[in-house]
């Protein structure tokens, strides 16, 4: 069993910035693998935002290139999500989600999220 713990959202300006994080912990011993940021706006379905890999690769919505950077501390299983520029249509309530390993199987967690409200 693994638990996710997000920190960081709020309310922030439009060209505003903050910086989510998702902690990751458990009784087992784990593997972190794939990590994902996603978020889900009001009357929208859930999208993923971006990812980043247990190499290190990442990816990004379209939507948020260039504003938002995700990264992880391996050493604290722990990722971020820098988002600068803030748009008003990045309003949603953001949930990490881990692929992690244990004994040999994968399995998937998700954080119980996080609002960001952004006022035009």
């Amino acid at each position: 069993q693994v638990q996710l713990v997000e920190s960081g959202g709020g309310s922030v300006q439009a060209g505003g910035s903050l910086r989510l994080s998702c902690a990751a912990s458990g009784r087992s011993t784990f593997s972190i693998k794939d990590i994902g940021w996603y978020r889900q706006g009001l009357g929208y379905q859930r999208e993923l935002v971006a990812g980043i890999s247990s190499d290190g690769s990442t990816k990004y919505a379209d939507s948020v290139k260039g504003r938002f950077t995700i990264s992880r501390d391996k050493a604290e299983n722990t990722v971020h999500l820098q988002m600068n520029s803030l748009k008003p249509e990045d309003t949603a309530v953001y949930y990490c989600k881990h692929i992690v390993e244990i004994t040999g199987l994968h399995y998937q967690y998700w954080g119980q999220g996080t609002q960001v409200t952004v006022s035009s």
